[in-house]
């Protein structure tokens, strides 16, 4: 049974670490994947460690948390730090330590292992992560799928019935070529109708949420979500005439690069889902209440249909041009 170790900082993983990482488990019997991360860095070790456990299930996947220098010259004694830091850490000793950069053939002789050069990532893929990080979407096909949804930028459409939201989110998954999230409620009034129960607004805000999860894997670039859990919590309100603790806390969880609040400047369409249009100025007015609460910016998209398309696609064209 033969032993490998991959080493890296992984941040964030990248094709060209994928690469690499299957020609090392196809390499040896049992391959290590070291996850090293230090504190305040851009992305948390934990978050590299989960990716990479997901990325390479086949792989024993560890992380090493402690405090090390980066470079030989920072300290007299790095190369033993190193080897004392992974000894602590890895199940086996070594056979061999796969690496794309020069420094593998030193670690490997401080492990007493043998190096095995394996730079084809780099060649074959030109990236990196601090590139990926400054302009993901330019990197977009060097971000492996499980990484994508860090990198996805959300925008969310909220505002109070027969205001258009559900037609404009569409329209711009469309023009943006990706997906959206629908609004959940939907799905629970087409099944059971409108007499809804507080049980069934925990159900809402839960698929809500686990929709956006869900769908966010698949996203290009940007996630266009129909709503979100403030709206929900609105609902509440009006049905139960309070909002408990739970769902405002959940409501102030939300994070989207863009909210669009609907103006109410439409023609009332009623339909299975909407209650009243008696509603929609107070729904207006509260929305806007706990969109502050929250301490979340928003833009109201006001005028004809196609000047809130206009308004909408310049705001999101702002996203892809500080992401490229």
């Amino acid at each position: 049974m033969t032993t490998g170790l991959f080493l890296g900082k992984f941040m964030p993983p990248h094709k060209g670490h994928a690469v690499l990482a299957y020609f090392a488990e196809n390499y040896v019997d049992e391959l290590f994947i070291v996850v090293g991360s230090l504190k305040n860095e851009p992305i948390s070790g934990d978050i590299r460690f989960k990716w990479m456990s997901e990325m390479f299930p086949n792989s024993t996947v560890l992380h090493l948390q402690e405090e090390l220098p980066q470079l030989p010259e920072e300290h007299p004694d790095f190369w033993q730090l190193w080897h004392d830091a992974l000894t602590n850490i890895l199940p086996k000793s070594l056979d061999y330590v796969f690496a794309g950069e020069d420094y593998g053939e030193n670690l490997a002789k401080t492990l007493g292992a043998q190096f095995i050069p394996a730079n084809m990532g780099r060649e074959l893929i030109p990236t990196s992560g601090t590139d990926i990080r400054n302009q993901p979407f330019k990197n977009w096909h060097y971000i492996p799928e499980t990484i994508r949804p860090y990198f996805v930028k959300k925008v969310c459409l909220i505002g109070a019935e027969s205001t258009g939201k559900t037609m404009l989110t569409e329209k711009l998954a469309k023009h943006f070529e990706t997906i959206h999230v629908p609004e959940y409620a939907y799905s629970l009034i087409n099944s059971k109708g409108k007499d809804l129960s507080k049980n069934d607004m925990k159900t809402i805000a839960k698929g809500q949420i686990s929709s956006e999860n869900a769908l966010v894997r698949y996203a290009n670039k940007l996630l266009i979500c129909d709503t979100d859990i403030i709206t929900t919590s609105i609902w509440h309100e009006i049905l139960f005439g309070d909002c408990p603790e739970w769902l405002e806390n959940e409501a102030g969880k939300g994070h989207y690069d863009i909210t669009f609040m609907m103006d109410t400047n439409t023609e009332w369409v009623d339909d299975i889902h909407r209650y009243s249009l008696e509603t929609q100025s107070f729904f207006q007015q509260r929305c806007i209440e706990k969109l502050e609460l929250h301490k979340r910016k928003y833009i109201t998209l006001s005028g004809d249909w196609s000047e809130k398309f206009d308004t909408a696609c310049l705001h999101i064209d702002g996203l892809y041009s500080n992401s490229n």
